[in-house]
């Protein structure tokens, strides 16, 4: 059994706020300690800069150099491996290369990225600190092929980097969607990238020529906005709110489609959730998205809100290929995004990395 400490950086898996990092790291906590090993959060410090403060970023690597001391002294002395999740330009892990080189034990990142850009201007010391943690790393799971480009790109040395699906936390596939309900889009609400999603999906929404009906579930301060862009619909799109997990299995287990344009996403746990159900999903074919997504002709970006409601409307009104979809879409979840597979790839390049641990 091995023992290893877990740091998220941007975000603790402990975190009240719902989002999708919190909801990986959790899962990956999980995964790691499948197989009968025991994974402890090392730090709940927050190292986060969202807007390029150069203040705030002193104040954070200040507090990280204590923390690192700390942690250096007090992690238990049979710690076996340090796991990082996500660390980035804006939330550089300052504590695991510290603490592994103190302790002398491996450190391994998961879903990291290198921005070279960021070098100059105001996140500069961050993205340094970002590529330098990078650089320690003993290996690099990736989620997405477009961050292995950039990791590629920089590898120090021959730093191992490997391949890591997104995946949900379960083992088996969830209770298949009747595949006739009202069509769903789950999204929380906020201004910029998520909103400008609910911007596409409206305009889709308006050139649809069939009957259909709309719920969607998420909430946040943008919901105003969200509202407004819906009010043309009226009584054909219903606002579930924010959902639990539980609920939102229910809906997903009444729906005929998602629908969510993935604007800016780094791949979207709601997309395998949805599959794993057999609901087929309209996105956007776009970076990061298309990885979590079952081989399909998806809608370009170029073709905008229009091409996305071709492909709503088709799947509308084609109730045997919607189906067959959904079956496709299952199938996928199972072979490739679910627990069991998560945890053995992790494993099978974590283990030689261990010394003594049986």
């Amino acid at each position: 059994m091995a023992r290893v400490a877990f740091y998220a950086p941007m975000k603790s898996p402990g975190s009240q706020k719902p989002s999708g990092d919190r909801e990986m790291a959790r899962n990956l906590m999980l995964a790691l300690a499948a197989q009968g090993n025991k994974v402890e959060l090392a730090s709940d410090l927050r190292v986060y800069d969202k807007n390029g403060d150069r203040d705030l970023q002193r104040t954070l690597v200040r507090a990280a150099e204590i923390e690192a001391q700390r942690l250096s002294a007090e992690l238990p002395f049979d710690t076996d491996l340090w796991v990082t999740y996500h660390n980035y330009y804006k939330a550089p892990d300052l504590l695991g290369p510290k603490v592994c080189q103190a302790r002398g034990i491996p450190y391994v990142q998961l879903e990291s990225t290198r921005a070279s850009s960021r070098l100059n201007g105001p996140w500069a010391d961050f993205a340094q600190a970002a590529h330098q943690a990078c650089d320690a790393a003993d290996i690099i799971f990736y989620h997405t092929a477009n961050d292995l480009i950039s990791l590629e790109r920089d590898r120090l040395g021959k730093q191992a980097l490997v391949e890591l699906p997104p995946f949900l936390p379960e083992t088996v596939l969830p209770v298949a969607t009747t595949g006739d309900g009202p069509m769903l889009t789950v999204g929380m609400m906020r201004h910029g990238d998520k909103l400008a999603s609910y911007r596409i999906l409206a305009e889709a929404l308006s050139h649809l020529t069939c009957d259909w009906n709309l719920n969607i579930a998420g909430d946040g301060p943008a919901r105003p906005d969200v509202e407004a862009l819906m009010v043309p619909f009226g009584s054909r799109v219903h606002f579930l709110g924010q959902l639990d997990r539980a609920t939102l299995q229910k809906i997903y287990q009444r729906a005929s489609l998602l629908v969510w344009p993935g604007v800016n996403e780094a791949y979207g746990m709601v997309y395998l959730e949805a599959q794993a159900t057999g609901l087929p999903v309209i996105a956007q074919d776009r970076p990061g998205v298309r990885d979590v997504l079952a081989p399909a002709v998806y809608p370009t970006v170029e073709a905008g809100a229009r091409g996305l409601a071709d492909h709503m409307q088709n799947l509308l009104e084609d109730t045997a290929q919607r189906h067959a979809l959904g079956a496709n879409t299952r199938s996928y979840v199972a072979r490739r995004h679910l627990m069991p597979q998560a945890t053995e790839r992790l494993w099978a390049h974590l283990r030689p990395l261990l010394k003594d641990v049986s």
